[in-house]
């Protein structure tokens, strides 16, 4: 127990030293929210700027006052109150809470699917791959491999748009489901909505998963290597211990523990990175968000879905310690 409590303070104070750094870069940012709402009132409706000042201003009364240090003191309080202020530009007079409520589903969504999907996957084939190692499908894999991590997401994102989704049109190129699904879903068809939200997501995970598996594949093959190599798999073998239960309960289960912690942490990653896969899509999640709040300088907005990502990926680390714990004693015993 006390272990758990240990990390659970160390994790607390992570977040609360990244919310703190996160608060001064934001606020050290050049423009401001009235500015970047000044400009908006321009463009839109042909204002002159004494105007669109004045607007601004009357439109959002609710920017922060006083100073850096009372800003912060103000924006810790309320955040560990569960007020995380109101949106000023992207959504006026919206509280953030809202905002990323609605948005954090759905990035959830893609996120957990594509990571499962590519988890899978990556751990099966690296697997394969060290039992092969050496031979024409290990060397083909891990060249192929190689050479798809070293390719951006978003080249393969806007490959992706632009081959299955604007010349082919076999999947949708933006939102998070069609108005007929809106409609099916009024209608009582939960099924034909889930479809379709799924259908909607299906080039930002397939996005994900192409970047991501060469990096489990890879992985899991050195980690594989490794554990053949050990005397308990010689010993199990010499015991005329079927092959399936020394794959599954003895060479699987010690490959797989290394990479726990990657596979937790890379949620918080991959919600940091949903911006330009989101961006590209036209996916309205945290990424898609954090990007709009950026352009306008809503700082409420944009501090919120900072926060939000470093939560995740401190979370992700917490988790990845609890599991690691319980599948492997000896780290309980070691942090005792």
């Amino acid at each position: 127990m006390r272990w758990i409590v240990k990390r659970a303070i160390m994790a607390f104070i992570t977040v609360y030293f990244a919310m703190t750094f996160t608060f001064v870069v934001v606020k050290s940012m050049p423009g401001d929210p009235i500015e970047a709402l000044t400009q908006a009132f321009i463009r839109q409706y042909y204002m002159r700027y004494e105007e669109a000042r004045a607007l601004a201003e009357a439109v959002a009364p609710f920017i922060p006052k006083g100073s850096l240090l009372e800003q912060y003191l103000d924006y810790i309080s309320k955040f560990f109150r569960g007020d995380l202020g109101v949106s000023i530009s992207v959504s006026t007079g919206t509280p953030v809470i809202e905002i990323l409520a609605d948005a954090i589903p759905w990035t959830v969504l893609v996120v957990a699917s594509a990571l499962i999907i590519s988890f899978g996957l990556g751990i099966l084939i690296g697997m394969v791959m060290a039992y092969r190692r050496g031979g024409k499908f290990d060397s083909f894999m891990m060249t192929f491999f190689s050479i798809l991590r070293s390719v951006p997401e978003y080249v393969v994102a806007i490959v992706l748009l632009s081959i299955l989704g604007f010349q082919l049109s076999i999947f949708p190129v933006r939102g998070r489901y069609s108005y007929e699904a809106l409609i099916s879903l009024e209608q009582g068809n939960v099924g034909a909505f889930i479809l379709d939200v799924f259908w909607h997501a299906s080039l930002p995970i397939l996005a994900w998963v192409i970047t991501h598996i060469g990096g489990w594949a890879l992985g899991m093959r050195g980690s594989t290597i490794g554990v053949l190599g050990e005397d308990f798999i010689t010993y199990a073998k010499a015991r005329g211990l079927p092959e399936r239960r020394i794959v599954t309960r003895y060479v699987g289960r010690n490959a797989i523990l290394p990479l726990f912690t990657s596979f937790m942490l890379s949620i918080g990653f991959m919600f940091g990175g949903s911006i330009i896969i989101e961006y590209i899509f036209s996916y309205q999640g945290v990424g898609l968000t954090l990007y709009q709040a950026i352009q306008k300088r809503d700082w409420f907005l944009m501090l919120g879905a900072f926060n939000i990502i470093v939560i995740a990926v401190v979370l992700g680390a917490f988790i990845a310690d609890l599991l690691y714990g319980f599948l492997d004693p000896r780290v309980r015993r070691g942090a005792a």
